[in-house]
């Protein structure tokens, strides 16, 4: 397999616990090696795995900003992973590849990958597609939101089910929104508190409660609005 160019890192802190996670999914240990210590010396928290079998076992206990994925992996490839990954999760996937065929990279940008990045590769030109991607899927959703029967208009904070309004209070509405523009991202009891007037975390409980009674039909069993344990809360629209 081809190598990137020569990666040359350089003394830094350690990324703090806000910083972006990035998955970096590649069968040849040195690059896999080499782009999760030039990626951590560079701000980002990183998770590797050889094949896509290990990512998707990562994944269901950990959520990450960010995908990189070699195309040319065994028994899967980096193409029918994220294809089969964007049937389940918008997670922003920057796909790396020894071959640069035009074919190629239109069929990966069809299954839903972000961007493209062939071997041999600058690594400033990979923190500066790593950084355009992570931007571009940081922009908050304003538009619709659908929940079964429900759905929820983001930027009106409006929402309805089969057409007729449900009514919401303020806090449940501010909670669905921020819900919303954060899609399959686990949001922290804390970082939910911060909005409130007064209960903090333990109010925040007793909220989402009260939200899921109006979003799911069997607000004991969410589907929509589910508990991610030691990680908070996350919406998984349809």
């Amino acid at each position: 397999m081809t190598m990137p160019t020569p990666i040359r890192t350089h003394r830094a802190e350690a990324p703090d616990d806000h910083a972006p996670h990035i998955l970096v999914v590649d069968d040849d240990s040195r690059i896999r090696d080499l782009l999760a210590r030039y990626l951590h010396d560079h701000g980002f928290r990183v998770t590797t795995a050889v094949d896509a079998a290990a990512a998707r076992a990562t994944m269901r206990s950990l959520s990450f900003d960010l995908l990189i994925l070699d195309v040319m992996m065994p028994n899967e490839s980096g193409i029918d992973f994220a294809r089969s990954l964007r049937r389940e999760s918008p997670v922003p996937i920057l796909m790396l590849t020894a071959r640069a065929e035009p074919e190629q990279r239109i069929e990966g940008l069809e299954t839903g990958v972000d961007d493209y990045l062939a071997k041999p590769f600058d690594p400033r030109e990979l923190l500066l597609r790593v950084s355009n991607v992570l931007r571009r899927g940081g922009s908050p959703p304003t538009g619709e939101i659908r929940m079964g029967d429900f759905i929820f208009h983001i930027s009106r904070g409006e929402l309805k089910r089969n057409g007729e309004t449900v009514r919401l209070t303020e806090r449940e509405r501010d909670l669905l929104r921020y819900f919303a523009q954060r899609p399959g991202m686990p949001v922290s009891r804390h970082e939910l508190a911060k909005g409130a007037d007064s209960g903090g975390e333990r109010a925040v409980d007793v909220q989402i409660n009260r939200l899921r009674r109006k979003i799911e039909n069997d607000p004991a069993n969410p589907v929509y609005l589910q508990t991610v344990r030691g990680k908070g809360y996350t919406l998984y629209p349809e």
